[in-house]
């Protein structure tokens, strides 16, 4: 369902491209800017089952979409001048604004040299369990158990399932229909619980992932430093807000950031929902966020900025750079908002 899902999308952004629509639409729907959200960047890596590449681009296609929005003298900005912009209703130039989510060790090695060569500033959202080296990337588990074994059994619906995974194919195939049960489990708990069970019967120490993968504190403590680099908050445990009661919801808001602000010794003024969508961030999650203090908050909903968007600052949308479409045909594409605004039903603001 994925990989047709995938074909249909880059059909359709190569549609734009060569129909020369996205120039048509353009000035409709283009906005007044737009918020990027990246994971990871880094080189790409060897082998066929990479179920988590649409989380990563490559050095050079941040490099070619900076390039672009340079040619269309578009301005980079923080998270800050976004909403400064926003609030005082500044739309004179249009902007770009560069988020990265979780707070990879990536964005510190290949994301900063590149935003340094445009003097470009970006921001990453901190999971303070993950810079502790005690959360769980649930989803990078579940790639690695997989990519360990010929076949594997979960119990979907209550029931046992056992699935082939002995090629590419089929362990793409296995690992969306998994992470999409694991999505729509009640809780997070329930998604540890079957995960971590997944990990012990195939070999995955889980535990060492995060300390992989992501920058501790010592080292956000040296990478916030940079005059670039503003650090915003993604919670404590990278949960599913949406299936928290409002109590829990609200500490994995205030704790995040009271956690990052301690160890780093900066305000923290802004939020990426974790996961972001319809089934993890709604009007609730909006309310607390804004409860929480914090002046903006992003979700994943693909959206450009609009004027009105002032009156949703904790619920902006995004645009992804998306592994999987890294063709510099559809920069112009992207950042026309043709793409967007099709898949949106030509509505402006996604906030329902």
């Amino acid at each position: 369902m994925k990989l047709l899902r995938n074909t249909v999308i880059r059909a359709g952004l190569e549609a734009l491209y060569f129909s020369g629509a996205h120039y048509l639409l353009r000035p409709i729907f283009a906005g007044v800017g737009v918020i990027f959200m990246l994971h990871h960047v880094r080189p790409r890596r060897d082998g066929e089952f990479q179920p988590n590449h649409h989380l990563e681009v490559e050095p050079e296609f941040l490099r070619a979409m900076l390039a672009h929005l340079r040619t269309l003298d578009v301005d980079i900005v923080t998270m800050d001048e976004v909403h400064h912009r926003l609030q005082k209703r500044s739309f004179a130039r249009r902007f770009a604004c560069f988020t990265l989510d979780d707070g990879y060790r990536d964005n510190r090695d290949y994301a900063l040299p590149v935003m340094r060569e445009f003097d470009a500033p970006f921001t990453v959202y901190v999971t303070s369990d993950f810079a502790e080296g005690t959360g769980r990337l649930w989803w990078v588990s579940l790639e690695k158990a997989i990519a360990k074994t010929p076949s594997i059994e979960v119990p979907i619906g209550g029931t046992a399932t056992r699935l082939e995974t002995s090629t590419p194919a089929a362990k793409q195939a296995a690992f969306d229909r998994i992470h999409e049960w694991l999505r729509r489990l009640p809780g997070e708990h329930d998604l540890q619980r079957e995960i971590s069970a997944l990990c012990t019967r195939h070999d995955v120490d889980e535990s060492l992932i995060a300390r992989d993968l992501c920058m501790s504190w010592e080292e956000l403590k040296a990478f916030a430093d940079d005059p670039l680099v503003t650090i915003g908050a993604h919670t404590v445990t990278h949960c599913n807000l949406a299936r928290q009661s409002g109590e829990t919801a609200s500490f994995e808001l205030t704790e995040s950031r009271a956690r990052i602000e301690a160890a780093l010794q900066r305000p923290v003024q802004h939020l990426a929902y974790p996961y972001g969508d319809r089934i993890a961030a709604g009007q609730r999650e909006f309310s607390l966020a804004k409860a929480a203090g914090f002046k903006t908050a992003v979700t994943t909903r693909p959206g450009m900025i609009f004027p009105e968007s002032a009156g949703y600052m904790t619920a902006l949308q995004r645009v992804s750079l998306n592994g999987n479409y890294q063709d510099a045909r559809i920069l112009p594409v992207l950042t026309s908002g043709a793409a967007t605004a099709m898949w949106n039903g030509f509505r402006r603001i996604d906030t329902a």
